[in-house]
Parts: C-alpha cells; sequence; structure tokens
C-alpha cells in the first residue's frame, strides 16, 4: 500500500470514530474514551493498570479519562485492601445504567467502520 494511502485510511478511520464518539455523546453523555473506560471496568472492580491495559490509552491519558468519568459520577475509587497506596475502581449505579443503555440500545455504527466487524461473533453495540 502506498504511504499516502495509508494516511487517508486512517483519516477515513478518524472521521468514522468522530461520528461514533459524536453519537455516544449525544445518546448517552460519554466519550468513546469514557465509554471504553466503562466497558473495561464493566462488573468488576479493576486498578488505572487494568484499564490502560485494556483500552490501550496511555497511562496519563487514562488517568485523566478515569476522572472525567469519575467527575459524571459513573465510577467510583476506593482503597486497595491490602496496600493502601493502590486505587481500584468499579462503576457507580449510574455508570452501570449508562453502560447498560449502551449495551441495550447500542449506536449506530459508521458503515466505514462496520466493515471493520464483519465476521465478528458478537453483535456491535
Amino acid at each position: 500500500m502506498e504511504k499516502i494511502q495509508c494516511i487517508c485510511r486512517m483519516r477515513d478511520l478518524m472521521k468514522a470514530l468522530s461520528e461514533l464518539e459524536t453519537q455516544l455523546e449525544e445518546a448517552y453523555g460519554v466519550t468513546l474514551n469514557e465509554a471504553m473506560v466503562l466497558c473495561s471496568v464493566g462488573s468488576e472492580t479493576v486498578s488505572a493498570g487494568d484499564i490502560t491495559a485494556c483500552t490501550g490509552m496511555t497511562p496519563s491519558h487514562t488517568s485523566k479519562t478515569i476522572r472525567s468519568v469519575e467527575d459524571k459520577g459513573l465510577l467510583s475509587r476506593k482503597l486497595g485492601e491490602h496496600d493502601k497506596r493502590q486505587m481500584y475502581f468499579l462503576l457507580t449505579r449510574k455508570g452501570k445504567n449508562c453502560l447498560g443503555r449502551i449495551k441495550e440500545k447500542g449506536v449506530n455504527v459508521p458503515e466505514w467502520l462496520a466493515s471493520l466487524f464483519s465476521g465478528e461473533e458478537t453483535p456491535i453495540e
């Protein structure tokens, strides 16, 4: 593939992701990264490192996104039982409701992105 084609495809990907994020914000009040954090936590209690590993964000970006999700009342933190320096995160009732609505109602995945998911066993929600 020519290098310029790669850049053009990345442009199309970014455009589709932006469209997806706009839908998430309008329908559920969360950004794409915030939704990924909600999905990463789910019904578990996880560390920031777990969220970083699951989302692929940098630790710094994960920290900022966690703070944003906390500020929206969707996530809470608790100290580790054995190591009080360790922080763990879990969804609040509001966070569980938001994630549940996203799973139930989903979003309209832009056509360009939908083609990437063809052949998946689980539906895109």
